[in-house]
């Protein structure tokens, strides 16, 4: 298959006009963040914050002229308001002002956030009954584990489930389902996507090399999430599970905003600077109206497979403690065991490999209690009435 590059892109682009503006995009200094990652394109349109709405069309155009070269396989456009766009006369021409880190041009000022103006659109996901986030305020807590062994065991209670992983930096997913290759694309528009152990999966990991950094600003970050749920064929699924990034930034809080997230589950370890960055994560959802739907205290503690003894190697309790505090359920605490390690680095989740074991068993029963407060979510309609 030939390959296409980023003076292809830019070429293909220039055939796209700015409706109010007399020229085409390129021209306009209206392209930057160009990313050519094999058959995978992304990039920004700078808009001024006051058009964002309205130029909707324009960005369909943009990717339609880009998925129409050969050699692509997906496309990526996003609307951001970094500033407002240039004058002809002030526009740097094509090829000025690049930052060449990881291939990624700059055509003009680079992006920093989606358009203020357009406010959050929900995305419409047809067929999904509720979407469900697993985060943390930090890397490193075993958010990735639990969102896997979470979806699969509403799976085995069943449920079905869908998975996403939302992480476009360090994608885990396709490793720890055990899955490889890419996803087809039987009309050309909707990819269909992989599927192991009964779930349905999507993940920025099937599309890149493993060892391929994604160098990509947030606004990128955020359309990929956006057509992996847009432009995926999930079926008629009861729940769609998302892996999202670790910590409270842009991405994770447009991703909130943007997505109809039926409730968040909040994975934090026991110790105190963990449950700290795990406190912020769980405000960042009250804010954007999402219910949490509890806490995991993963690597709660670890038991001695030749005595028995446990060992509270990162403390104890404080992820119950704070579930209290904050009043939200505590979901459940799970050790630090190596089975579960090895299990999941596998590729065999231990829901799935070993589904008598302890471990499985506590999956199993987060599971039913995040699906009973789903379903009770889900059956809360009409305002609520409060008399002081």
């Amino acid at each position: 298959m030939a390959t296409v590059n980023e003076a292809q892109v830019l070429d293909a682009l220039r055939k796209v006009a700015d409706p109010d503006r007399g020229s085409d995009i390129v021209t306009l200094g209206m392209i930057s963040g160009l990313v050519v990652k094999g058959g995978n394109v992304g990039f920004s349109i700078e808009v001024d914050p006051k058009r964002g709405p309205a130029l909707e069309p324009l960005r369909q155009a943009a990717e339609r002229a880009v998925d129409a070269l050969p050699g692509v396989t997906s496309v990526t456009a996003v609307l951001t308001a970094h500033r407002p766009a240039p004058t002809l006369g002030g526009a740097k021409a094509p090829g000025g002002g690049h930052d060449h880190a990881g291939h990624g041009h700059s055509h003009g000022s680079p992006a920093a956030r989606p358009a203020a103006a357009a406010g959050p659109t929900k995305i419409n996901v047809p067929g999904v009954g509720a979407i469900i986030a697993v985060a943390s305020g930090k890397g490193g807590v075993g958010k990735s584990t639990t969102a896997v062994n979470l979806a699969l065991a509403l799976a085995a209670n069943g449920q079905r489930v869908g998975l996403l992983d939302a992480d476009i930096y360090g994608p885990s997913l396709p490793r720890m389902m055990g899955i490889s290759g890419k996803p087809e694309s039987p009309d050309g528009k909707m990819l269909t996507p992989m599927q192991n152990y009964g779930v349905k999966v999507m993940s920025m990991g099937f599309l890149v090399a493993e060892d391929t950094p994604m160098i990509w600003r947030g606004p990128m970050v955020m359309g990929a999430i956006q057509q992996m749920l847009r432009d995926v064929d999930w079926g008629q699924l009861d729940v769609l599970v998302v892996d999202m990034p670790p910590g409270t930034g842009d991405a994770q809080l447009t991703m909130a905003q943007n997505v109809p997230l039926a409730g968040a589950v909040i994975v934090s370890t026991p110790q105190d600077i963990a449950l700290l960055d795990a406190r912020k994560g769980l405000n960042m959802f009250r804010r954007v109206d999402v219910p949490v739907l509890g806490i995991v205290e993963n690597m709660s503690y670890f038991c001695c497979p030749n005595c028995g003894h446990r060992s509270h190697i990162f403390s104890h309790g404080g992820a119950r403690d704070e579930a209290e505090k904050l009043g939200v359920d505590f979901l459940g605490e799970m050790p630090l065991d190596i089975v579960i390690r090895e299990t999941s680095d596998n590729g065999t989740p231990i829901v799935h490999a070993k589904p008598d074991s302890d471990h499985a068993r506590l999956y199993r029963a987060m599971a039913l209690r995040v699906w009973e407060k789903i379903k009770a979510g889900n059956r809360r309609t009409g305002p609520k009435i409060v008399i002081d």
